[in-house]
């Protein structure tokens, strides 16, 4: 049996790993699907990773490489090539590679398998059905990885990162990005990515735009029509815009990989598709922790790392039968707030603060982030210049706030 289980060998798995060995767990597996560790950092080869942890600026590759040079000097068991097919309550893990299929188990696990794009099925966008269209991800991999171009002239549907990460790209090998197309009337990119990837290189946004329809020639995209939609997300009849183009790359958002924690009848929450977690990242089954993108979709890899020691320690506290709860409170949020991470808090907890992050779904300026407890009364404020759908919002809530008789804090923003 081995202490510690952890799936997906990410930004997130390395730093839980790493962090549980330094921690004094020794009996640690790392299971990853891919043929080396990394994750979705091996293909992110442009820089920005790093400032917060490492205090230097990286590129993905390099992000991971600080990781990997670390864990291969541990007895840290690291299984590449090999796929996770099951998982239960009871901490039993059944994996299948070139030597079979096996079924291990741990006295805790931490998830960490990361997040996928949503597709073109996923929007049911109209039109024809031809090659030409990629996922914003699958287009990255197939340049960076594989040293393939995808196309001459390009539209962008969505404006999340990934997706303006690759205007930027494409537009340096060559390729022209004639536009980028969001649905709602806010990017939902950071805003130094906006200015950095199509300000800088003079491709247009079309907000509150969408693509209506997708046209083939020769069973290749030749062009596509894009529309404008009103507050309620409906075509404006009239507003067609038509653009020849020969590639379409998808960039509409990502979704936490969670068929494992299903599996293990982990509660997921139905706003995140991550699931409920407390404020030391364990999930609704004991000993099964979770963090980064498996979580939430997180704006950086730095977070994402440091959320995985959060859990990793936790993870060994748990081992070592530390545990001392004795009761749960319940975190909630009112609109324009979207959902919290963590949804409840453990108590009593040995911290002096609960980390919290949340996502909008409005655009907001000068405005004051509140927490206020189960009688209403706001037990602490957070004022902020603005806050945006695309930049994942955090405050720290001082545990001496939270009484006894509470069962509850709520959180909500007031413009000022």
């Amino acid at each position: 049996m081995y202490d510690l289980i952890v799936v997906g060998a990410g930004p997130a798995g390395l730093s839980a790993a790493l962090t549980a060995y330094e921690n004094g767990l020794k009996k640690i597996l790392v299971v990853e699907r891919d043929k080396e560790m990394g994750g979705i950092l091996n293909q992110c080869i442009h820089n920005g990773f790093g400032l917060h942890l490492f205090k230097k600026e990286l590129t993905g590759p390099e992000f991971a490489g600080r990781f990997i040079e670390k864990i291969k000097e541990t007895d840290i068991e690291i299984m590449l090539d090999t796929m996770v097919l099951d998982m239960d309550k009871n901490k039993n893990v059944y994996i299948l590679n070139t030597n079979g299929y096996k079924k291990l188990s741990a006295k805790a696990i931490i998830l960490a398998m990361g997040c996928r794009e949503r597709t073109r099925g996923a929007i049911a966008t109209p039109g024809d059905r031809g090659a030409g269209v990629y996922t914003a991800g699958a287009a990255q991999r197939y340049m960076n990885m594989n040293g393939y171009s995808v196309g001459n002239k390009v539209v962008i549907l969505g404006s999340g990162d990934i997706g303006l990460i690759m205007a930027r790209r494409m537009t340096l090998e060559g390729a022209k990005v004639l536009a980028c197309i969001e649905i709602n009337p806010y990017s939902a990119g950071l805003r130094r990515n906006i200015k950095q990837c199509l300000e800088d290189f003079d491709i247009p946004l079309y907000l509150s735009h969408t693509i209506t329809d997708i046209k083939c020639t020769n069973n290749r995209v030749s062009k596509v029509i894009i529309s404008k939609v009103d507050e309620a997300y409906n075509i404006i009849e009239g507003s067609e815009i038509e653009i020849k183009c020969d590639t379409v790359l998808l960039s509409i958002g990502l979704i936490p990989e969670n068929e494992l924690s299903k599996e293990a009848d982990i509660t997921i929450d139905e706003r995140t598709k991550g699931p409920v977690v407390y404020e030391n990242m364990e999930t609704s089954v004991e000993g099964i922790f979770c963090c980064g993108n498996v979580v939430q979709v997180h704006d950086l890899a730095d977070n994402v790392a440091m959320e995985a020691k959060k859990a990793a320690k936790a993870a060994c506290k748990y081992i070592l039968e530390e545990k001392t709860f004795v009761r749960e409170i319940k975190v909630e949020a009112n609109k324009p707030i979207t959902y919290t991470i963590p949804q409840k808090i453990h108590l009593p907890i040995e911290e002096k603060v609960v980390d919290i992050s949340f996502r909008t779904n409005k655009v907001l300026d000068k405005c004051v982030i509140k927490v206020t407890n189960s009688n209403g009364e706001v037990v602490c404020k957070y004022p902020r210049e603005y806050v945006i759908p695309a930049e994942l919002e955090k405050i720290n809530v001082p545990v001496s706030l939270i009484k006894d008789e509470q069962n509850s804090i709520t959180i909500y923003i007031e413009e000022d």
